[in-house]
């Protein structure tokens, strides 16, 4: 999945950020699916994925799939101040 998600990303980069703007992000979603000889198949791949927490499942990961993209992106470019170690 790791592989084939590289190659997608791989495919678009001359299209993604093309007035190369600053501090911003993209969430994408990835449809799988896995046969009965555990061979991994792409379905599609969303620009706007649904974050509805419409099962228990979705109820514990949308969460963390957010919270993981915050601490990756904006938590870098504004860190919190109060976490932030003071040198002197």
């Amino acid at each position: 999945m790791k592989h084939i998600v590289a190659k997608t990303l791989e495919s678009i980069k001359k299209k993604i950020n093309v007035d190369n703007r600053k501090n911003c992000f993209e969430i994408y979603g990835y449809d799988f699916m896995v046969d009965q000889e555990f061979s991994v198949w792409l379905i599609e791949v969303n620009t706007n994925p649904c974050l509805e927490e419409s099962s228990q499942l979705l109820k514990g990961l949308i969460p963390r799939m957010i919270d993981d993209a915050f601490k990756l992106t904006i938590d870098k470019e504004y860190p919190n101040p109060k976490q932030t170690k003071r040198i002197g």
